[in-house]
């Protein structure tokens, strides 16, 4: 069966632009449309493109709570084509250059109820780098048993000279049962996945673009995720708007 990583929110609510509801309520919306939904390095839409879209209500104290939303694509004639995913968490600011989030998430998949299931995260972010770790205990393994799971990243973000973005990461996900096999006859139970990306403020959008890659062979990735070409390097075009 076709089995796949998940989304990594990294949310800075109080660092960004947001409707303001009263003195402590604002909004935050949040639209994107890109060439490919990658998430941990794999494709979540068969390397099709994805819109994204997600809104977030903020609070003065730090809490948050939201919903995002995407469309993807697993294949194998399975009858789900959207990502739905309810999360709350608190922010905390301690400086400029010094915050702390905590969160929970829940992802679900209409129509393969299977495949739904939840993670807590925690992001410390300091100077602009941040290191951040995301656990689930309820993700399911081939024969639909649960088991534990463990994505884990570094990555910093700078400004470059004419105002445009650098964004690198490099991350580990780490799954209880070994899942990935070559063609050797060998098995993993973890990857590596990176991307850099470069964004730029343009006509009241920002507009990326990002090389996205993992260290899973061809054959690691087709024993896992069912195909060859989702987990491969690969350029993703991208243009967001925040409300």
């Amino acid at each position: 069966m076709k089995r796949f990583t998940l989304l990594a929110l990294a949310l800075t609510p109080f660092a960004c632009q947001a409707v303001q509801l009263s003195d402590d309520l604002s909004l935050q919306v949040d639209l994107t449309l890109a060439s490919d939904y990658r998430t941990r390095g794999i494709s979540q839409t068969q390397n099709d493109p994805a819109a994204q879209a997600g809104a977030t209500l903020l609070h003065s104290s730090g809490l948050y709570a939201g919903v995002w939303t995407s469309n993807v694509d697993f294949g194998f004639g399975l009858k789900t084509r959207q990502e739905v995913d309810y999360y709350a968490g608190w922010y905390w600011q301690a400086t400029d250059d010094v915050s702390l989030d905590l969160g929970y998430i829940k992802y679900s998949y209409p129509k393969e109820g299977q495949f739904n299931q939840s993670e807590v995260y925690a992001i410390l972010g300091a100077y602009g780098f941040k290191l951040a770790a995301q656990y689930s205990n309820d993700a399911k393994n081939f024969f639909g048993e649960k088991q534990d799971t463990l994505y884990s990243y570094v990555s910093y973000e700078t400004t470059l000279p004419l105002e445009v973005g650098l964004k690198l990461r490099y991350g580990r996900n780490d799954f209880k049962d070994p899942l990935f096999w070559s063609n050797g006859g060998t098995s993993s139970d973890d990857y590596r996945e990176w991307e850099a990306k470069l964004t730029r403020d343009f006509i009241g959008a920002t507009w990326g673009i990002a090389y996205v890659d993992t260290d899973l062979s061809q054959s690691e990735c087709a024993s896992y995720y069912g195909f060859t070409d989702v987990c491969t390097a690969t350029w993703v075009a991208s243009v967001s708007k925040r409300f």
